[in-house]
């Protein structure tokens, strides 16, 4: 352990292409895709723990003991996400038989525009980016499986409200197939059970990485902004009561047909999947599709694209898969038109 020596880390951030709301079900699926615009930290050992964020105009300096399970630590509130995932991280190290030592950890990178959130996920990202820049500090290496249940770890004992799949694809770091697990079952777990314990258990999830058929297929995966930042957790606490069975088996069945079309590079299929999803989006709660994100998704209309919202809706962000360079040009042009940026764009 070299105590003056820097190291870096990232975490990317992530969007829906299809399954939000019904992924908050236990046992149903979705697809995620990452995004490549990063949070990034740097790390060292230390005297004592300082911890910034850019997210914040100060730091925070906490003594050794201030991680201590015995200690009743009343962290700073805007920093109790990542103090909270430190406590998960060195506990995790204890029982990897090593020595807790204090650090100092910058993480930059907001995940927003004049200060408005992207919705791209950034308290997952910062989760995920706290643990791999703790593991990286002691030369631990563990499987994106490990660090995908260290993460969510952390989110189920803050009694978070979210599927996981943000976690998924942020600690895999790829387009992925997600199928949730029971919440309640391991957060019921982790209040009884060591964490050695809870990361040994059988969560009954599914993760796997997928990717388009580039030999079939040529596609853009274009992300439209709104500029109106939505609530995610109050969103979903609005419009969790309309989710009834018919909509899950709806959307399980367009997932999984999503999941095979993207693999064989079934254009007509992938188009039919994300429409499909859209409309029961749209269809299930008012609130989801703010008027910016229907201008979004209409942009779309007689040019070989599908569209939809992603993620919480109300605002941030909706997604676009273009089958032809010149309408990518025309939606992009479209968007603009109507106060909408893009923020970002793929060759997938």
């Amino acid at each position: 352990m070299q105590k003056n020596k820097i190291i870096t880390n990232q975490t990317c951030g992530k969007l829906y292409i299809a399954g939000e709301y019904s992924i908050l079900t236990a046992g149903q699926s979705a697809i995620i895709k990452n995004i490549s615009i990063f949070m990034t930290s740097k790390i060292n050992f230390a005297d004592k723990y300082t911890i910034f964020s850019d997210m914040f105009d100060y730091a925070i300096t906490l003594e050794q003991t201030a991680f201590d399970k015995k200690t009743s630590q009343n962290f700073d509130k805007n920093y109790s996400l990542i103090c909270e995932t430190i406590t998960v991280i060195n506990e995790y190290l204890k029982f990897q038989n090593l020595e807790i030592k204090p650090f100092n950890l910058e993480i930059n990178g907001k995940m927003e525009i004049d200060n408005k959130k992207l919705g791209i996920g950034s308290s997952g990202s910062v989760v995920v980016l706290t643990i791999k820049s703790v593991l990286s500090l002691y030369n631990l290496q563990v499987s994106k499986e490990i660090l995908f249940k260290l993460s969510s770890y952390v989110l189920l004992k803050r009694g978070d409200n979210g599927s996981m799949g943000d976690i998924a694809c942020i600690s895999y770091e790829n387009l992925i197939f997600y199928r949730s697990f029971d919440r309640k079952k391991i957060s019921d777990l982790i209040k009884i059970e060591t964490l050695e314990n809870v990361l040994k258990t059988n969560w009954n999830y599914e993760i796997s990485e997928l990717q388009f058929n580039k030999n079939n297929l040529n596609c853009n995966f274009l992300v439209g902004w709104t500029k109106e930042p939505a609530i995610s957790s109050n969103l979903i606490n609005i419009v969790k009561s309309s989710i009834d069975e018919n909509f899950l088996k709806n959307v399980e069945n367009i997932v999984q047909d999503l999941k095979i079309a993207i693999k064989n590079g079934d254009k007509p299929m992938i188009k039919k999947c994300i429409n499909e999803n859209g409309k029961l989006l749209q269809n299930l709660n008012e609130n989801i599709y703010s008027k910016k994100l229907v201008k979004l998704v209409n942009s779309a209309q007689k040019l070989d694209i599908c569209a939809k919202s992603s993620g919480a809706g109300g605002g941030d962000c909706g997604i676009a898969l273009s089958f032809n360079k010149n309408d990518t040009k025309t939606i992009i042009d479209r968007w603009e038109k109507f106060g909408i940026e893009l923020l970002y764009a793929e060759k997938l």
